[in-house]
């Protein structure tokens, strides 16, 4: 049974709960205690020891992330001992980091820094013995992912996210005493090992040994280039979420800014994600209509989270027949900036430079797949996260707060509701339900299928079309797609339609998204806030289904001819193909 408990922190007294930690305790009353290995929910293992406290004038002092509160206890949390304690335990962590800053993809948002600014560590012991800890025994770059262990102080939080968020243990301590580093096992590299790309471990990290592979130099040289012209797309979701790098609060729609700040750039055109991702619901939707007069085969899986293709590639091979042959709205709108777009503005596509920002590492290696690109060039040559657009913003001195907000410019700017509401998990299964039941319906039908919104892990949903009881589900995370795919397979579920993202939440809250320090991640539903800036701007569009968008009906008029067309499958389908784990050994 719960009870109070009666408790002084700094002599203040302080009533707690019975099953609460000391570091909770002194949270919830506003009392700093320091952290870094300490995740809630995630990893709880106690390891750095900086969260040190002294109770009842004990000599040893004790990790409050792991010591229950007790009654009567008298805790003090910053007198000399336990400053020389939190300090020292700061500097051995530090002498295994090596220090970039100026560098580093963390170098406003690096939790470890900011505890060795507070404590005013100056290293002593690299000082004294020389940095020779602080060399790179595993570094991989795919790409995609860097893991540089030369700034990793195996704190465990990265290895607790993987098997947490993914159920796959990707990573994991290798060897032992000071040769210790994290990675995948047998010195193998990331997209060799069956890492799906989804970024939680880079998120879960407090410093900067886990990052995306920074492609910002490569937007640096395309600016300056007068032979080029670069067309971006920008992902649904990064406009409820880029406001977060420039101190605004979670949930602040900043579109206009943020088209603002592309302008100040440089950046020439924008042909806006949204734009393909009513696309993809044409062509998705077409597609799965077409299952439905030839009988299958079923379930459709979605195919517009690189993430989730990944994992049905490396561990459900047997479902590739399963999956939509849709290119997701990125690679959609990559293929028409070399071909439609590069029309229109009478260009070579040679000479374009089709940049996209999304929410999600695994857009980096979706932008390399075989069948993304033709005639010697790629679909889309460079992909930022939103946390790389937002150092690109501030490194050119874009003041973006003070920016006067503006609408997207270009040739294929046009989007409905329905295509904001794609970055929040079950938002592409809604889309997809606005157009599929009024097409077979032939006449109007409901705008909002809310049973497919929230945040649980597997949403399960029967929806009467056309007289026919059409069963759907929507899943999103690595950890509730094994358990899905399991139940699915052991007790024969039977399913038409399946939505499935490879990170929680959807891409709100997507590998690449802003990094929210663990103490707020814990207190603040990101999932929640950020999703409902995408519902807000849903319900206020004057266009809400995906097959209204007057731009998307022109394009089929003037360049595909139909969704499914020959033409439509030549540019915006694709094909997936098994792929093998560790296949080097």
């Amino acid at each position: 049974m719960i009870k109070d408990i009666h408790i002084q922190i700094n002599g203040q007294n302080i009533t707690a709960k019975s099953n609460q930690t000391i570091l909770k305790s002194a949270e919830e009353n506003g009392i700093y205690i320091p952290r870094l290995c300490y995740f809630e929910g995630i990893h709880e293992e106690g390891n750095c020891r900086v969260c040190s406290v002294k109770i009842n004038d004990q000599k040893n002092l004790k990790p409050a992330c792991k010591t229950m509160v007790e009654e009567g206890m008298k805790i003090v949390t910053d007198d000399l001992d336990v400053y020389q304690t939190v300090t020292m335990n700061l500097e051995l962590l530090s002498h295994k980091h090596h220090f970039e800053c100026f560098n580093c993809s963390r170098e406003d948002n690096c939790e470890f820094l900011d505890l060795l600014r507070r404590y005013s560590v100056e290293n002593e012991l690299t000082h004294l013995y020389g940095a020779h800890d602080a060399q790179r025994y595993f570094s991989d770059s795919s790409g995609v992912l860097e893991l540089d262990s030369s700034k990793c102080i195996l704190c465990g939080r990265c290895v607790s996210a993987c098997e947490k968020y993914t159920g796959l243990g990707i990573l994991n301590y290798n060897e032992r005493g000071s040769e210790t580093y994290v990675g995948p096992a047998l010195f193998h590299n990331l997209e060799d090992a069956g890492c799906i790309y989804c970024g939680k471990c880079i998120q879960a990290c407090p410093t900067g040994a886990l990052s995306e592979k920074d492609d910002i130099r490569l937007v640096e040289m395309a600016l300056r280039d007068p032979k080029k012209k670069i067309i971006v797309q920008v992902a649904p979701s990064i406009r409820a979420t880029l406001g977060e790098e420039f101190g605004y609060p979670v949930g602040t729609n900043v579109e206009g800014q943020m088209f603002a700040a592309l302008h100040a750039l440089g950046i020439h055109e924008i042909m806006d994600t949204n734009f393909t991702a009513d696309l993809t619901i044409l062509e998705e939707g077409t597609e799965f209509i077409n299952r439905l007069e030839n009988n299958g085969p079923f379930p459709m899986f979605t195919s517009c989270s690189p993430g989730w293709v990944n994992y049905l590639e490396l561990y459900h091979p047997e479902y590739i027949p399963n999956l939509s042959s849709c290119k997701s709205p990125q690679q959609m709108a990559g293929a028409l900036i070399k071909t439609y777009y590069a029309k229109e503005l009478n260009m070579d596509p040679k000479d374009i430079v089709s940049l996209s920002i999304m929410p999600c590492i695994a857009k980096k290696a979706e932008a390399k797949r075989e069948d993304m690109g033709r005639d010697g060039y790629r679909d889309v040559d460079i992909v930022l996260t939103t946390r790389e657009i937002a150092r690109l913003i501030k490194r050119r001195k874009v003041d973006f707060r003070n920016l006067k907000p503006i609408k997207p410019y270009g040739t294929l700017a046009s989007y409905t509701g329905a295509a904001n509401i794609f970055g929040a998990t079950g938002g592409v299964m809604e889309a997809a339900l606005r157009t599929v039941t009024e097409i077979l319906e032939d006449h109007e039908t409901p705008i909002d299928f809310k049973e497919v919104r929230g945040n649980q892990d597997i949403k399960e949903a029967t929806y009467m079309i056309k007289g026919t009881p059409i069963h759907i589900a929507v899943v999103h995370g690595g950890t509730a797609i094994k358990t899905f795919m399991e139940d699915m397979i052991k007790n024969n579920k039977k399913y038409h339609f399946v939505e499935i993202m490879g990170c929680t939440g959807g891409c709100i809250n997507g590998g690449g998204q802003p990094i929210v320090p663990a103490k707020i991640y814990e207190k603040v539903d990101i999932r929640s806030i950020r999703a409902s800036v995408l519902y807000d701007i849903d319900s206020k569009s004057d266009l809400r289904k995906s097959h209204n968008n007057p731009f998307v009906k022109k394009l089929y008029e003037d360049f595909l001819g139909h969704p499914n067309s020959h033409k439509s499958h030549e540019l915006l389908h694709t094909s997936y193909k098994k792929r093998e784990i560790y296949n080097n050994i």
